[in-house]
């Protein structure tokens, strides 16, 4: 129970089941006004306080866990050292695969509990043969398969998502009904432990000299010219507009975008938009929500598509599957594709699975 409103209804709704249900609030800070300040749904006193009212409605016990420190070395620091080698992380991801589904979901069971109910707008269903399967929510808007990708079969076994089959509206309404005085309760946006959302400040304070090169050059991709300079490769995304700081138009006049970030150089390439197409994809370290294909597999069906941000557009794809990742070929071209970023695979609402993008070839050319 994070202190937001859906986890709330979610654990409301597993009670009104029949399950036998405990409310467990994550502490992933020692120091909480560290991370994220103010009520926004997430690693706050007030989201804690939050919660154990909801517990306390909805007539459940509840218990704080400190998983500070895993969260520290599994999310943050990922993200820092992500950063720091010129990629673009998912903290959402990582936190779903190793804490909320992995740390909390072993204690769970080790202390005799069933599953981990979230508050995640997904659904889950049953093949003939008992293999759950993990769906897109109703809700379009509000769907978060994607960050649940990383989720492998075991896990699915052992997880709830009461939501998935409702809309965000009506689970307001629902929870205003219950008497939960997080009905109103703005969701949370951004990073949970950037507590300013700006990510380039706090990783600029947090990295530091740890960085492999805090300075160097805004390059322009087609013509080598020097631009400017930068304070560090960690402040910049693949596909940035905004914050380049280089001062002057492009000839032509049209905005610059970062196409290329090479972190031991400090050598950040800008170009027009239309050279952040990106046609093909290569990830690596894949997670299959389910039975993992074969080697050699070719995933090409007409529903088959992938999704390359949380709240990304879906792609048209063809996806062959390798010893160690999977090759992913766009139908259609998409924009601003970082390393680092994660591909989840889709068979129409289904989720296949998901990678770690490695590399990404942008379209010839014309």
């Amino acid at each position: 129970m994070s202190g937001g409103v859906d986890s709330a209804v979610a654990a409301a709704r597993a009670a009104e089941a029949g399950h036998d249900v405990t409310g467990i609030h994550l502490a992933l800070s020692r120091n909480p006004k560290s991370y994220r300040s103010g009520a926004r749904g997430c690693c706050t006193i007030e989201d804690a306080n939050d919660a154990r009212r909801a517990a306390d409605v909805i007539g459940i016990p509840f218990y704080v866990w400190d998983l500070s420190d895993r969260f520290h070395e599994d999310v943050v620091e990922d993200f820092m050292a992500t950063y720091a080698a010129g990629r673009t992380p998912n903290p959402c991801l990582r936190c779903n695969e190793k804490i909320k589904f992995a740390a909390v979901l072993d204690r769970a069971l080790a202390l005799g509990f069933d599953a981990v109910a979230t508050g995640h707008y997904a659904r889950l269903e049953n093949r003939p043969d008992g293999v759950p399967e993990l769906h897109r929510a109703v809700d379009d808007g509000k769907d978060q398969s994607y960050v649940l990708g990383v989720l492998d079969e075991r896990q699915l076994r052992h997880s709830l998502f009461p939501l998935g089959d409702t809309p965000k509206s009506e689970v307001r309404e629902e929870a205003a009904r219950r008497g939960l005085l997080v009905a109103d309760k703005p969701d949370s946006h951004d990073i949970c432990f950037v507590a300013d959302g700006d990510n380039a400040g706090w990783l600029r304070e947090k990295l530091g000299e740890r960085a492999p090169n805090h300075g160097g050059e805004i390059v322009d991709d087609e013509s080598g010219e020097v631009l400017g300079r930068h304070g560090g490769t960690y402040g910049f995304t693949i596909g940035q507009r905004k914050g380049l700081r280089i001062g002057r138009p492009a000839a032509d006049g049209r905005p610059r975008y970062v196409l290329d970030i090479e972190p031991v150089s400090g050598t950040v390439r800008v170009g027009p938009h239309e050279r952040l197409a990106v046609t093909s994809i290569r990830g690596e370290q894949p997670r299959w929500c389910g039975p993992a294909p074969a080697a050699g597999t070719r995933l090409d069906g007409p529903d088959v598509t992938v999704q390359l941000r949380a709240h990304g557009a879906e792609h048209r794809a063809v996806v062959a599957v390798a010893e160690d990742g999977m090759d992913i070929e766009l139908l259609d071209p998409a924009h601003g594709i970082a390393p680092g970023q994660a591909a989840v695979v889709y068979d129409g609402t289904r989720v296949v699975g998901s990678a770690t993008i490695t590399a990404a070839e942008r379209a010839r050319a014309s």
